[in-house]
């Protein structure tokens, strides 16, 4: 998946990234919080501050304790709520985090290049 579209509105509660399909046509909306959209539009679009925020700082811990985030994973919806993974390759073992999918985002971006974004099949099939 492509991060399509990040959508900030300073007069709501949750804004909204798009993720689709790299070579297909089917996307879907994820609302997340105010802080994470700024993180992941500020590393998109804007100068980076002088000093790590918690998505280079999660970026930096990972690779300090012997880690390679390899990419991030939304593994399911329950309730109108979706989960998410971060996989980090770490010993040569494949290593799951639990995350939101905004913060699992978030850290994709931070990366150069961005990390592969993937979303279970089960997930796509019933939001798209």
């Amino acid at each position: 998946m492509d991060l399509s579209r990040i959508i900030i509105s300073e007069i709501n509660d949750q804004q909204v990234v798009y993720l689709r399909e790299v070579d297909g046509k089917r996307s879907f909306p994820i609302l997340i919080g105010i802080f994470e959209a700024t993180s992941i539009n500020r590393r998109l679009t804007g100068p980076q501050p002088p000093r790590p925020l918690t998505h280079d700082l999660l970026k930096s811990a990972i690779k300090s304790l012997g880690g390679e985030a390899q990419d991030i994973v939304i593994t399911r919806m329950v309730d109108h709520t979706y989960f998410a993974v971060i996989r980090v390759r770490q010993d040569g073992e494949i290593v799951e985090i639990d995350s939101r999918p905004s913060d699992a985002i978030a850290l994709a971006v931070h990366h150069d290049p961005v990390l592969p974004i993937y979303v279970a099949r089960d997930v796509l099939d019933a939001v798209a």
